[in-house]
C-alpha cells in the first residue's frame, strides 16, 4: 500500500524568464543589445520543490544570459520587502519575487510602479488595491490544486474520515487557496471532519514537529486521514508516524501537494 500519495504541481520558472525576455522588453523600452538584469527575491528554501525551483531559476537565467541578481527572503516578509527595496535602488530591469505572505507588499511595490520598474509575481500571489502594481502572476491554480486533494482524500475513505491538517505558512497564497479548495471539496460531505489543523510552514521539520503533537493529542485516535499542503510536511508527518508506530498509508492515510522526488519515493 501507498504510503503517501501526492499530487505534483507545475514549475513556472521557464515561464518567468521567458516572459522577461520576450514581453516585459517591450513595456519597458529594453534595447535588444543589452543585457537584461533582473532582481529576484526567493521565499527562501522551506521544501524539496522550492530548492529545485530556485535551481532552475539560476539556470534559465544562465542559458538566457541574464543577470540575475538573486536574494533568497529566508521565509520573512521584511526580508523580501528589504531585497526588493535595493532592487529598485539598484535599477535592475525587471523584479521578480515569490511572496512569503499575500499582504504588506503594496508600498514596496509603488516604489517599483515609479520607479518604471515592471514586476513579475513568481509561483505565489499577492493582494493590492491596485492590480497595475505588478504585470502578471505566473504560477499554479492552489484552490485547484487543494480541489484535487480533496477528491483524492474522498477516494482513499470512502467519504468517511477524521482529518488532520498541515497547513503551510500562516498568511501565504498556498496555504490559504489550498485550504478553501480542500474544504470546498468535502463541504458536502458531512463525515468528512477536519479535527486537528496546524500550520507546519512547509518544511519538513515542522511538519514532524506538529503531527508529534497532533498524535499525543486527545483527538490522536480519530485521525485517519492527514492532509498536508505539501510534500516536505507529509514526509516529516510520516517519521513522527513511524516513531510512534503508526504504518503510514494504512492506520493513515495520507494526501500532499507537490510531487518531489522524497513524496515519489515515500509511495
Amino acid at each position: 500500500m501507498k504510503s503517501l500519495y501526492s499530487l505534483a504541481r507545475g514549475n513556472p520558472v521557464s515561464a518567468l524568464t521567458t516572459l522577461a525576455v520576450l514581453g516585459l522588453i517591450n513595456t519597458s523600452g529594453f534595447a535588444a543589445d543589452k543585457k537584461l538584469v533582473v532582481g529576484f527575491s526567493q521565499v527562501g528554501a522551506e521544501s524539496g520543490w522550492r530548492t529545485a525551483n530556485t535551481e532552475s531559476i539560476k539556470s534559465e537565467a544562465a542559458k538566457r544570459g541574464i543577470d540575475l541578481r538573486f536574494s533568497d527572503a529566508q521565509q520573512k516578509e521584511e526580508n523580501q520587502i528589504k531585497a526588493i527595496r535595493s532592487f529598485i535602488a539598484q535599477g535592475v530591469d525587471v523584479i521578480a519575487f515569490s511572496p512569503v505572505v499575500e499582504t504588506g507588499f503594496e508600498p514596496v511595490l509603488q516604489e517599483a510602479k515609479k520607479a518604471g520598474i515592471p514586476v513579475v509575481l513568481s509561483d505565489r500571489a499577492v493582494k493590492v488595491s491596485d492590480p497595475t502594481l505588478y504585470k502578471c502572476f505566473l504560477g499554479s491554480d492552489f484552490i485547484e490544486e487543494g480541489k484535487r486533494a480533496g477528491n483524492e482524500a474522498l477516494k482513499l475513505t470512502d467519504g468517511k474520515a477524521g482529518i488532520a491538517e498541515l497547513v503551510g505558512t500562516v498568511g501565504s497564497a498556498p496555504a490559504i487557496d489550498r485550504a478553501k479548495g480542500f474544504r470546498e471539496v468535502i463541504a458536502s460531505h458531512p463525515d468528512m471532519k477536519i479535527i486537528l489543523s496546524q500550520s507546519g510552514d512547509f518544511t519538513r521539520a515542522k511538519g514532524k514537529e506538529v503531527m508529534e503533537a497532533f498524535l499525543k493529542s486527545p483527538e490522536a485516535k480519530q485521525i485517519t486521514l492527514l492532509f498536508a499542503h505539501n510534500d516536505d510536511m507529509a514526509l516529516g508527518a510520516i517519521q513522527a508516524m513511524e516513531e510512534a508506530g503508526i504504518k503510514p498509508g494504512q492506520d493513515i492515510k495520507i494526501v500532499s501537494i507537490d510531487g518531489v522526488k522524497g513524496a515519489f519515493e515515500a509511495m
